[in-house]
Formats: structure tokens, sequence, C-alpha cells
């Protein structure tokens, strides 16, 4: 039985210049209404725990979550998904620095109107920033990786940055702690303390 993972896949391998007619198919298949396209697996990771928390499936509910592999990817995909491909409402999730990119794509592909929410840095950055620098500390130590985060520190490169900044270029120093960390704080928010632009994007889908 085909599942949004399928279509996912599909959707990969077309936006890589592959066949379009499996996503199409699949996107019938399981009603498909909204893509939320995310820059990549660890802004993937936040929407999935949060969506978790609240009680949502979001891929019963027709939204299929997407990393595109790079946010010079939105163009291309808002193409294949958006007004001009299979005209799927399209949403997501960008970084301030990459809004002009964001901007010019989707207007290219008749989707300038559609909802994108904005992270100041990035998401982890509204992460960290919504925790606390201690309480992400607190969350290294237990998921065990405190010695490395110590070892992260002396770095020379380190110096003169602030707490906040070095613990953001820490989790995406080894593959994959990125992808890990992005369900481990969402998991440790208070409902209340949740970033404005991943609250937005869940309440809009």
């Amino acid at each position: 039985m085909a599942d949004m993972g399928a279509f996912r896949e599909a959707v990969t391998v077309w936006a890589a210049g592959g066949p379009g007619e499996p996503a199409c198919e699949l996107a019938a298949r399981l009603s498909v209404r909204t893509a939320v396209l995310l820059e990549g697996p660890s802004d993937v990771a936040a929407v999935d725990a949060l969506a978790a928390r609240r009680g949502r499936d979001l891929a019963a509910e027709g939204v299929c979550v997407l990393p595109m592999g790079g946010a010079m990817s939105v163009g291309r995909f808002a193409r294949l998904l958006g007004p001009t491909g299979l005209g799927l409402r399209l949403t997501g999730l960008c970084d301030e620095r990459e809004r002009g990119y964001y901007a010019r794509g989707l207007d290219r592909a008749g989707a300038a109107e559609q909802g994108f929410f904005v992270c100041a840095a990035d998401l982890e950055d509204e992460l960290i920033r919504a925790l606390g620098v201690a309480r992400v500390e607190e969350l290294v130590r237990a998921e065990g990786d405190l010695r490395a985060l110590q070892t992260f520190l002396r770095q020379p490169a380190q110096r003169g940055r602030t707490a906040q900044q070095q613990l953001r270029r820490f989790l995406g120093t080894k593959k994959g702690r990125k992808i890990r960390y992005g369900r481990v704080l969402v998991e440790a928010l208070d409902p209340g303390r949740v970033p404005a632009p991943l609250d937005g994007l869940l309440a809009g889908v």
C-alpha cells in the first residue's frame, strides 16, 4: 500500500530530473493537499516531533513534509508541486538570509501568495532561544554528548562567539546530530514556548 513516504521519494526523484508520473499518481491516490517545503531533514524531524506532540498525523491529513536538500531547490520544488504543477498548497520554513531567494522562486512558480514562515537564523537557533542555553546544555548532557560539546568549545574558532552561537554550531558538527536534536529540542519545549515560525507552520496546515 502506498504511503506518504513513497510520495516523498517520488517527488525527490522527480525534482532530480526523473519521471513525474509516479508522484502524480501517488498524489491523487493519497489525496495530498499540502506540501511543507523544508531545507533539510533536521527541520523535518522538528516539524514531525511537534505534530506528534499535538496529536496530529500529517500524512493522514494529506500533508507531505518534504526535505528539499537545500534552500536553492525551492524554485524547482515549487514549480513541480505548486500552481504550475500538482496544484498543492505550499508552505514551509525559510531562514531570514534566504528570504529573497524564496520569494523569487515562489513568484516564478506562481506561488508567491502562499505562506512561508521565517526563522531569524535557522530553526535550530529558534529552538535554542526558546529553550535557553542552560536547558539545551542539560539536554546535551542527557543525550550523552557533553564531552563532545566540551571538546568543541575548546576550539579556538569558538572564542568570541556567544553560548547560543556555539550550541548552534555544535549541533551541525556531526552527521545526524542536527536531525536527532531537531526532535529532542522540540520534545523538550514548554507548550507555550514553541518558536513562532514553527508554531505558525503547524497551525496553518
